[in-house]
């Protein structure tokens, strides 16, 4: 089970680091950098600033100077991503400390008990992630399919399916937590008998048997036999 933990641990952790690099991306959504032949230019747009480029290599990006004139899903993503990574960060510690390679936490059952609740902080974290990108993703696919938006589309951005990714794992490596308190309750547990009466009889056994029987043999003559 030690192996397991280990691995869910290396899930959940690679899952918290693709969920801070998704909420700090610029790349939620790109414009096609097909769609203007002359120029060569492309706009991506991220949570905290929206960036233009060339084909060229130059860039430029403008963060957003104030909240009330961001978008409401915008808004929600951010704080629905800024909940994945915090949990995230807790889970970690919890997970830490709830595995049996380390040698804080108590007895193994409060340890097994410690990795569930790091695995369940894992999954919240992970659907946190998920509900963020998902609802990011849908706004770009609807407006981008709407024949009466006449605004600029976007399409993907490869934040989205960094934050996928994460999220995955994360919930992947909480379950696995999860089950390892199952995992500890089904181990075999072992018994100890009292054999102290059958110690002290064995003994005196023991002791009778090492004491030499000094009778003399008995003789018979032919008499006895008739």
């Amino acid at each position: 089970m030690l192996g397991i933990q280990i691995i869910a641990f290396i899930f959940c952790f690679c899952g918290l680091g693709a969920a801070i690099a998704a909420t700090a991306s610029n790349e939620w959504k790109v414009t096609s950098r097909a769609s203007s032949v002359i120029t060569a230019t492309w706009v991506f747009q991220g949570l905290w600033m929206n960036c233009a480029g060339n084909a060229l290599g130059a860039f430029h990006c403008r963060p957003h100077l104030t909240i009330f004139k961001v978008e409401g899903y915008i808004q929600a993503c951010r704080g629905l991503m800024i909940s994945a990574v915090c949990l995230g960060f807790f889970g970690a510690v919890f997970g830490l400390v709830g595995m049996k390679c380390t040698k804080v936490g108590g007895s193994d059952q409060t340890k097994a008990k410690i990795a569930c609740l790091a695995g369940l902080i894992f999954i919240l974290s992970g659907l946190c992630s998920m509900t963020s990108c998902s609802l990011y993703a849908n706004r770009i696919t609807s407006e981008f399919f709407d024949p009466s938006f006449v605004a600029q589309k976007y399409e993907l951005g490869a934040a989205l399916f960094i934050g996928w990714a994460g999220a995955s794992l994360c919930i992947i490596g909480g379950s696995i937590f999860c089950f390892s308190i199952a995992e500890n309750s089904n181990s075999p547990r072992r018994g100890y008998a009292y054999n102290g009466a059958t110690s002290v009889m064995s003994s005196r056994t023991k002791v009778h048997n090492s004491v030499p029987d000094k009778t003399p043999p008995k003789h018979f003559d032919k008499n006895a036999y008739v």
